[in-house]
């Protein structure tokens, strides 16, 4: 029976840690744990034994870091395909010797990079990547795959992909999460669970980071966000080390008895580091008298960026309409020569006004859609985390955008014809996104309410025989001007009622109400008030537009969605000078763009204009030193600052730290042309440990780093603590930064920092990673503690500025 089936029935139960039960059977610090699968496959069978002796009925294979970053020629190691084939034979051999039938999961962990653009690893690597190693589980027998311990919903995505690409077996996915449920990405639980399930995994969950202590806290906001079953695989609490030795301090007993407070609602359990066979089977024996979970049906269809999600259900969605190029002749011009400085101007306008979702439309006559719509899309996700409305009708770019974006978007659109919904339906299906559905067929638009009803039927019908729900979409009844018609807008609001009396939603372009008109948006407005008493769901607007917005606040606050009026009273309290006037300067369709001031460019993550800023402060004479010193380290600083209280992204982060760049090069070249010497700051190495190959975090201490002009010797991944004790004596170094994400590899940590305390006595440590916590940090010896790029930027600081 499939897993999918068999949680319809019954709750499950996935084995507990590996590379810990590995380190207590003579794994070295840095030695690779799925090379065991071929040199120690006794050891690795014993292990997932104990497990399914304890109670366990899906086996995890020894695979979390087998991919060809890490493994095959390039590497002097075994292939890909050899070590996966192996351990995937293993857990079946270790099912059979103990006489019982369950699930082998395919365990496929992180990569340990970054994507684009944010990082080096481009999208299509990342898949293929995966891909290897699902094509060889497929081969030898896997029964599903596990996806876990994603801290980036686009890796996650990338992963996915790769299953449903290359084969047909079930997919679970879990995230790792800090306490406040945050991944490192910046995207919330919510947003998470949601990108997993319109992508069709089986179960979403959790996994490694926190213990069940720390998790029951979340545990509440996925069950709200998705409908699927829920998975909970925590470590046995947080590690501490005692003598050298990492442990775990959450024993079984106690570990079973807080996963029993959220088990009723959960349908699979398990555990991550720290966890043994003790654990999982204290954990089964205490919920085996509990019954399956009941399924639930209450979740609500939202789509995302990677930040926060945007739901349907409450207060009508604001969906900018600015970057559509029909009318506007300046868009026309800046998307023919590809600037996308313009387009991000009119977005961080929308978004400034209070749109909550962006229309994305690039459709030019004479240029490359698809690559210019990826251009385009992946720009706007860079600077924002809001979600996107993918609005084409180019099939090849609607599957590139779909594809490539990072999170769940809107689809603008498919409609009751034909054609549309054989092509249409089911990119929507692949990819997870919600779909504006329109209200015309093969017949085109439908004069009468019926027959506009009938094309909306007609979409709804292929849109679940192509195995999506109805809340999937938001219909569009479609607004004909009423200069051609005296009948059309009363048409285009009794659409919306009927579709919300049937309880779906709707989406309309508001403005074609009124086109041909003077003064329209008086017309706009009205309409749109009315539209939003029927149940609009979401509105096509230009937020720019006073009238239109002041008309939405009010809403808000009549309907009551808006509680004590506190959107409608803080729009207009600051008015005039700060609500009516957007924070980018606007610019007209026939004028000159809007000047970015250094700071805000920075800010915004914007390079170009960081660039040309920097190059007008030169031209007026300012010098290099006052212009890092008054612009651009204050901008960071306030970056830094957004990014610690989290109303900002890692994203964000990155592009301002790439904008700030671009500038310093500018002032590097005209110091260079001028004969200065502006020379290097002090001198910080930062390097991955022995062992392992995760380097996100590392590379975002350098740029940041970089940025604060420290001269950033970046040793790589995979560094022996030997390597690292010599760099520092050679270059006499002050500050080491130090990152591991592996509980496998905090002895190397341990003994990297052993050998500094010994070597380079005079040397700070400061020490990072997703295993990490300021407690641990201390016990290991390091000097400091941080959990994020800018308090590594924030310790550096203060250390050169004592010395």
């Amino acid at each position: 029976m499939e897993i999918r089936e068999r949680l319809e029935k019954e709750r499950l139960f996935f084995d507990g840690g590996m590379g810990t039960m590995l380190q207590s059977a003579g794994l070295m610090p840095g030695e690779l744990p799925e090379l065991w699968n071929l040199s120690h496959a006794d050891v690795i069978q014993g292990v997932h034994e104990a497990y399914i002796r304890a109670g366990a009925q899906i086996i995890k294979t020894n695979t979390f870091g087998c991919n060809g970053l890490k493994f095959g020629k390039a590497h002097g190691t075994p292939a890909v395909s050899t070590l996966v084939t192996a351990a995937v034979k293993l857990a079946q051999k270790a099912f059979q010797a103990c006489g019982e039938k369950g699930c082998v999961a395919l365990d496929l962990g992180p990569t340990g990079k970054l994507l684009q653009p944010y990082g080096d690893l481009p999208f299509e690597e990342a898949v293929s990547l995966y891909a290897e190693a699902v094509e060889a589980g497929k081969k030898a027998g896997a029964d599903l795959v596990l996806i876990e311990t994603m801290s980036d919903t686009y890796e996650a995505k990338a992963a996915i992909l790769a299953v449903k690409e290359h084969s047909n077996l079930p997919f679970v996915v879990t995230f790792t999460f800090d306490e406040e449920g945050k991944l490192l990405s910046g995207a919330d639980v919510e947003t998470a669970m949601i990108v997993a399930s319109s992508l069709g995994a089986s179960a979403v969950g959790f996994n490694c980071g926190l213990g069940p202590k720390e998790i029951s806290r979340l545990v509440p906001r996925a069950l709200a966000a998705t409908d699927l079953p829920l998975v909970v695989n925590p470590n046995a609490g947080l590690p501490v080390t005692h003598d050298g030795v990492t442990q775990f301090e959450v024993g079984s007993e106690e570990f079973a008895a807080t996963m029993l407070e959220f088990a009723p609602q959960t349908a699979l359990l398990g555990g991550c580091c720290g966890t043994t066979p003790q654990h999982i089977k204290a954990l089964v024996e205490s919920c085996a008298e509990l019954p399956p979970p009941e399924k639930r049906n209450g979740a609500p269809e939202c789509i995302t960026g990677y930040g926060a999600p945007v739901c349907f259900d409450r207060m009508p969605v604001i969906i900018g309409e600015r970057i559509n190029p029909t009318g506007k002749k300046r868009l026309k011009e800046a998307l023919k020569a590809g600037d996308m400085d313009y387009v991000c101007q009119l977005a961080l306008e929308q978004i400034d006004k209070g749109a909550q979702v962006l229309d994305v439309n690039v459709g030019v006559p004479g240029i490359d859609e698809p690559a210019l719509l990826e251009k385009a899309m992946r720009t706007l996700q860079s600077i924002t985390p809001l979600p996107l409305q993918i609005d084409t009708s180019d099939l090849k770019a609607m599957e590139r955008a779909l594809r490539l974006y990072n999170g769940r978007p809107l689809l603008n659109s498919v409609n009751g014809k034909t054609s549309s919904l054989s092509s249409v339906l089911p990119l929507a299906k692949k990819y997870g996104a919600m779909l504006v559905g329109l209200c015309l067929d093969d017949d085109g638009i439908a004069e009468s309410l019926e027959g506009r009803l009938k094309s909306a039927r007609r979409v709804i019908d292929g849109a679940k025989k192509a195995g999506l729900s109805e809340k999937a979409l938001l219909l569009d009844p479609l607004a004909m001007t009423i200069s051609t018609g005296g009948q059309n807008a009363q048409i285009a609001l009794s659409i919306i009622a009927a579709l919300k009396k049937a309880g779906l939603k709707t989406v309309m372009g508001v403005s074609n109400i009124s086109f041909g008109l003077p003064h329209r948006d008086a017309v706009n407005s009205a309409f749109f008030a009315s539209a939003m008493q029927l149940g609009l769901s979401a509105g096509i607007i230009n937020p720019n537009s006073a009238p239109m917005m002041e008309t939405y606040l009010a809403y808000g606050a009549l309907s009551g969605y808006d509680t004590s009026c506190k959107a409608y009273v803080s729009y207009f309290a600051d008015l005039p000078t700060e609500k009516r006037e957007p924070h980018v300067p606007a610019a007209k369709d026939s004028g000159e763009q809007g000047r970015y001031g250094l700071d805000e460019a920075i800010e915004k993550g914007l390079i170009s204009p960081a660039e040309t800023a920097v190059a007008a402060l030169l031209d007026e004479g300012r010098d290099a030193l006052s212009i890092i010193n008054e612009y651009m380290i204050p901008a960071l600083n306030r970056v830094g600052d957004a990014f610690e209280k989290k109303t900002l992204f890692l994203p964000q982060l990155l592009m301002s730290a790439d904008a700030a760049k671009a500038g310093f090069e500018i002032i590097k070249k005209a110091m260079f042309q001028k004969g200065a010497d502006r020379g290097k700051g002090d001198p910080v190495i930062v390097a991955t440990v022995k062992g392992d190959i995760h380097d996100i975090g590392k590379n975002i201490v350098k740029v940041l780093l970089e940025n604060y002009g420290y001269d950033v010797i970046d040793l790589g991944k995979d560094v022996p603590p030997e390597a690292i004790v010599e760099k520092t004596l050679e270059r006499d170094v002050k500050l080491v930064g130090l990152s591991a994400l592996m509980t496998t590899t905090l002895g190397s940590m341990a003994e990297t920092i052993r050998q500094l305390r010994e070597k380079a006595p005079g040397c700070r440590v400061i020490v990072g990673g997703a295993v990490m916590t300021k407690e641990y940090a201390e016990e290991l010896g390091a000097d400091a503690y941080a959990g994020n790029a800018v308090a590594a930027v924030s310790y550096a600081n203060a250390l050169f500025r004592k010395k």
